[in-house]
């Protein structure tokens, strides 16, 4: 910790401004000499913070790694600069311990504050950068978040460098510490609801589990994603009515991401009445293979699952290489309607729940359910047959 210089009084002035004197006679060539260097030093800092602000102007990708450090770099300010040429010229003109302590100070204050500047601007342009890629990342949402970011590091950042330079005044600062961590505790619990769905919102921007315009189903809900907020969601499901959920609870859920689907899976459950014959049932693969074909699908496998209480029951599964939902259902439309189309045209039968019931004699032989004229009437209980 760099201590403070002595405070200046009436009875020490003309004594600090003799030594002053003496020290400029006795150092006057290294004076000269540190002074033309702190002023190439200052020049040559000057220039490359320039360059760097030309460079990083003049980059089309304003989140590749070189830009960042290059607008770091330009946002170094010219008092800090001015202060390292002083502090060089100071240690090597062997100035008074007065001189030295100001201008340590100074330089203190100086670089802790730079430092600050630049470390904000790296996080910044490293949150950005992570968030790119996503196409709600250039919207309204990342603005608004990354409005919100930008204050919270400076705030923390410039009050960091503020507690190190009252320290290095040689004030105690273990009071202020404990009172801003108290602080920042009781402002999160009192907004702990809403700080949770704005970093469920940060979650969501940087870690991308789903974007604008993307199809997703969570629950019972299948919708497109059509706003994502600081604290809400809003979504538009198959059926047309919008969905708003808020961000943590969205993120609570198990997601299905449909657009990323490279391919769509179709499955078909085909019941054929049981009076087809087998020979024909063998031909429907083929036949239905050749539909999803000419339909622009990928055919998977067909074949015969189970004897079904009415039905003779196969299944089709097939793909539809996209991942654009509206071109997966139209396609899936046109398979379906081409098997019933096919299925009429072959006098294939689809079945559908059926009951046949058997009638018998009282000597239990079976009959048709309308006996023919004549036989007699079954009696039962104690009814009797009328004479």
């Amino acid at each position: 910790m760099s201590a403070l210089p002595t405070p200046i009084t009436a009875e020490n002035a003309q004594e600090r401004l003799t030594g002053l004197w003496v020290w400029v006679s006795a150092h006057a060539l290294e004076i000269a000499i540190a002074a033309g260097i702190g002023t190439a030093i200052y020049i040559a800092l000057a220039f490359l913070q320039r360059r760097a602000r030309i460079y990083a102007d003049r980059q089309d990708d304003r989140l590749a790694l070189t830009t960042i450090i290059a607008r770091t770099l330009s946002k170094t300010k010219h008092y800090f600069v001015l202060m390292v040429a002083v502090r060089l010229v100071v240690g090597f003109s062997e100035a008074p311990l007065g001189i030295v302590q100001v201008v340590n100070f100074l330089f203190t204050v100086a670089a802790v504050f730079q430092c600050a500047i630049w470390a904000r601007e790296i996080i910044l342009g490293m949150i950005e950068r992570r968030a790119t890629g996503s196409e709600d990342a250039g919207g309204e949402t990342l603005a608004n978040a990354m409005s919100l970011i930008k204050l919270l590091v400076s705030v923390v950042l410039f009050a960091i460098a503020s507690i190190m330079v009252l320290d290095n005044l040689g004030v105690n600062v273990n009071g202020l510490i404990a009172g801003l961590g108290i602080g920042g505790i009781a402002i999160g619990l009192a907004a702990q609801g809403i700080f949770s769905d704005l970093f469920a919102a940060l979650s969501i921007i940087f870690d991308k589990p789903f974007k604008r315009g993307e199809t997703i189903a969570f629950d019972n809900t299948t919708a497109t994603v059509e706003k994502i907020g600081l604290k809400s969601a809003r979504l538009r499901s198959v059926f047309g009515e919008e969905v708003i959920i808020s961000n943590t609870n969205l993120l609570g859920k198990e997601i299905i991401n449909y657009t990323r689907l490279n391919r769509r899976r179709t499955r078909y459950a085909i019941g054929l009445i049981y009076q087809t014959p087998p020979a024909r049932v063998r031909l429907v693969p083929a036949m239905l293979q050749e539909i999803v074909e000419q339909s622009g699908g990928v055919f998977v496998r067909c074949g015969f699952v189970g004897f079904g209480a009415s039905s003779i029951d196969l299944n089709l599964e097939f793909d539809v290489m996209s991942s654009d939902f509206e071109h997966v259902f139209q396609t899936r439309h046109t398979i379906g309607l081409a098997i019933l189309e096919r299925f009429n045209a072959e006098g294939l039968e689809f079945a559908y729940p059926t009951q046949t019931t058997f009638t018998s004699a009282p000597d239990g032989t079976m009959i048709m359910p309308y006996p023919e004229k004549g036989y007699p009437i079954p009696v039962t209980d104690d009814r009797r047959p009328d004479s």
